[in-house]
């Protein structure tokens, strides 16, 4: 805040004991100079002395009330910040820093939608700050209202072409509603605005959105090129083992996996993801040795699928079926179950008991064409 902007914000009132005025402003002027600076510097405690050192002469001070803020959400207290905006917006209605700091604030607590009213209010006072818009289009991105984020984001863009953070925003915008050629159109628009010093994120999300298109061998690319940047980054890695994986090249996914697992060894997913890789090439004895390492850390319905699809390979059916029951019964909605059950009790020869399997997810209310195929073939 400028010096001309602080000496006008602040207030005039005195008593007959008090300094006079002009020595009473300048040492509030000072104070308030000196806990901003000290805020630039991150010394936050010493920065809130001097804001509470205004506060008992003026406490309805509004830079000094701000300032608080500002020192709290810096140092993570959100909360308490939130009371020191609203004190403040309490005597100054149309402060913005008050206004923008108590939305960043609810947007910090995740309560967007409160976030969201804050910043109209702001905007009420300045409808061209970009930084404001980019902040309420993410926000209702968060709440997935698509219709209000798109609007605010292209608006952003109207008024500034080539804004990051409305591309940016607009690619995630369209991937989290799984509209993946939309994001890449953004996210490669990225590439060609900052030719010279691409951002990681963005080299990573346009892989992933080839991940999501099964357009693997595209992926690679970007993935790889992530992975020069920072070989140790986890979605370059995890990204390029997803591919292979994609592409059935399994001996290439497990090289990215296991050099997640050098950094992360207690990665159950990564665990599990490695799992499958060594039994879809037909080493199960590796295989159970990571899913037992999965289970080892906490209970993971994927591990003991693996373990029961290793046991239904070896013609274990017995175990595998045991196994796979109880993990029915446990996640009733999962579809897969139920067609890896039914399929090993086809291979006991038992068809009745695998009608019965199939009969029962349906009996869950819920439609899965693999499901009613194969239903249909035991049937038929």
């Amino acid at each position: 805040m400028s010096d001309e902007i602080l000496q006008s914000g602040l207030s005039m009132t005195t008593k007959e004991e008090d300094l006079p005025v002009d020595t009473e402003v300048s040492e509030i002027s000072e104070l308030s100079k000196r806990g901003y600076q000290l805020l630039k510097e991150n010394k936050t405690r010493e920065a809130m002395d001097c804001f509470a050192k205004i506060l008992v002469t003026e406490p309805e001070n509004n830079y000094a009330l701000v300032g608080l803020g500002d020192a709290a959400r810096k140092c993570g207290s959100f909360r308490d910040a939130v009371e020191y905006y609203r004190r403040c917006l309490v005597h100054h209605p149309g402060n913005n820093y008050a206004l923008f700091g108590l939305a960043d604030c609810y947007k910090a607590l995740n309560q967007y939608h409160k976030a969201i009213e804050i910043w109209e209010q702001y905007l009420l006072h300045d409808d061209k700050n970009i930084t404001v818009l980019t902040r309420v289009a993410d926000a209702y991105r968060k709440v997935r209202d698509f219709k209000h984020s798109k609007e605010v984001y292209l608006k952003v863009l109207e008024m500034e072409e080539n804004n990051p953070y409305a591309i940016i925003g607009l690619g995630h915008l369209h991937y989290d509603f799984k509209e993946y050629r939309d994001a890449l159109f953004y996210w490669e628009k990225m590439l060609v605005i900052n030719q010279g010093t691409v951002d990681i994120r963005v080299l990573t999300s346009i892989g992933n959105c080839h991940r999501k298109l099964k357009t693997f061998q595209d992926g690679i690319a970007y993935f790889e090129r992530a992975l020069s940047m920072d070989s140790f980054n986890f979605y370059a890695l995890f990204g390029l083992a997803d591919c292979y994986r994609g592409l059935n090249q399994q001996d290439r996914s497990l090289e990215y996996w296991n050099r997640i697992l050098d950094q992360d060894p207690r990665n159950k997913v990564i665990l599990t993801r490695a799992g499958d890789a060594y039994h879809n090439m037909n080493q199960d004895d590796k295989a159970v040795e990571y899913y037992r390492r999965a289970l080892n850390i906490e209970f993971d319905t994927y591990a003991v699928l693996g373990l029961a699809l290793v046991a239904k390979s070896q013609n274990k059916y017995e175990e595998a079926i045991e196994s796979l029951a109880r993990l029915v019964q446990q996640e009733t909605r999962n579809y897969r179950l139920y067609i890896e059950l039914a399929d090993c009790w086809v291979k006991r020869g038992d068809r009745t008991k695998a009608i019965a399997v199939l009969g029962d997810f349906l009996r869950t209310g819920i439609r899965n064409n693999h499901v009613s195929e194969f239903l249909d073939r035991l049937r038929a």
